[in-house]
């Protein structure tokens, strides 16, 4: 009976929440004389961006939700690093964030009046589930970046090569990013986005300087920067770009073989743990079992009769 009176509360609060949430935020009748007096939008424009989506309802809430300056510029600068370039995007994960630790902290509530475990660490388990709400999109976002960031650090080689070839063939460095940018579309996503992204920041009339420190910052890779930095320096300096790049590569390759092989030496101590916990207890059992089944059947009784 308590349960079912414990569901039923947390039912009625999440219901009453979510009501004055959209009366609030949605239900204005001037926002609806302003949606209908305003101009015609295209067909493509009302089928691609619906008003009333998903995406429109976390940024209207992510609106609501009290942010810092510091924190929203250090979630716009691991967007980035993400890939995610949508100006809406942090007020979207903010929205996010407060629905999920609402939620998360209600459901943790009613598990526990409902199970009936309440005691002294009541306060702290329901505060655990709304900081796991809460701080769960920052782990989600932070580890697409790792993901993406370890694959524009196995792709680079690869595109400094091709730079390299189109650098030969006569083109000049920008023709050439746009080129390789092209040609990476399938193979390594990342940097042919990224390459696409400062090619048209040059267009758009940024210097190529500035534009090669914006990709750096962007991407958050050291390799990346290392790979900026020496180019910046051939094209203050006049050197030859190709030379450069293709001594970079054999730099970046040499790396990538130390780091290997400094991970494959450290596997033998890596194994003691799993060795230890997992595969000795197996190998006593299926070794020394048996004698101790032995001892256990044909001695023990001899000596506890003796």
């Amino acid at each position: 009976m308590s349960a079912l009176i414990a569901s039923a509360f947390v039912f009625i609060i999440i219901s009453v929440g979510f009501t004055a949430l959209g009366f609030k935020l949605w239900a204005q009748p001037q926002t609806a004389v302003e949606r209908v007096m305003s101009e015609v939008e295209t067909a493509h424009e009302k089928v691609a961006e619906p008003s009333l989506s998903f995406r429109d309802i976390m940024t209207r809430i992510g609106n609501v939700v009290p942010t810092s300056p510091v924190d929203a510029s250090i979630i716009q600068k691991r967007m980035l690093a993400a890939g995610i370039r949508n100006r809406n995007a942090v007020k979207l994960f903010y929205g996010i964030k407060g629905v999920l630790a609402v939620v998360l902290t209600l459901v943790t509530t009613g598990m526990i009046f409902g199970l009936q475990a309440q005691g002294e660490m009541t306060i702290f388990q329901v505060l655990a589930g709304g900081g796991l709400g809460w701080m769960g999109p920052n782990m989600v976002i932070s580890r697409k970046a790792k993901k993406r960031q370890a694959s524009i650090r196995r792709g680079l080689p690869n595109a400094l090569d091709m730079l390299v070839i189109c650098v030969e063939s006569g083109l000049g460095l920008d023709q050439a990013i746009m080129q390789v940018s092209k040609e990476l579309q399938i193979a390594y996503k990342a940097i042919s986005d990224e390459f696409a992204v400062m090619n048209l920041e040059i267009r758009a009339g940024i210097q190529r300087i500035e534009a090669m420190h914006n990709l750096a910052e962007r991407v958050e890779v050291d390799e990346m920067k290392k790979m900026v930095g020496v180019l910046v320096q051939a094209d203050k300096f006049g050197t030859s770009i190709s030379a450069t790049l293709k001594s970079f590569s054999d730099y970046i390759r040499v790396q990538m073989r130390q780091e290997a092989e400094e991970k494959a030496a450290k596997i033998g101590v890596k194994l003691v743990f799993p060795i230890f916990f997992f595969i000795l207890p197996a190998l006593f059992v299926v070794t020394v079992g048996p004698m101790l089944v032995r001892v256990m059947r044909d001695f023990l009784p001899a000596i506890m009769g003796a």
